[in-house]
């Protein structure tokens, strides 16, 4: 059991929390900011997967990829959402 869970974390990882999400749809970090159907804390986490190393792009490391989405973005664009959601939250 111990090696199914271990393994569907990590399909969860590649995949990304936009396939892990039905229905959501995002092409860029400020559509998490206002995604009306999550909770801050899942804002957050996609955020900050989505920043993460594991998205960043191959020989652009400046940009990253989460999978669902159709095109990479900035880590400024990712780090300036986050900082939205702090504004708009009082973090």
């Amino acid at each position: 059991m111990h090696s199914e869970l271990k393994r569907a974390a990590q399909q969860a990882a590649v995949m990304g929390p936009v396939v892990l999400v039905p229905g959501l749809r995002l092409c860029r970090p400020s559509d998490v900011v206002g995604g009306p159907s999550l909770s801050v804390d899942d804002r957050r986490a996609i955020l900050a997967a989505w920043a993460s190393d594991l998205y960043a792009v191959d020989s652009q490391p400046s940009l990253r990829h989460l999978p669902g989405t159709p095109s990479p973005v900035s880590i400024e664009e990712v780090q300036a959402a986050l900082r939205e959601l702090d504004r708009r939250y009082n973090y």
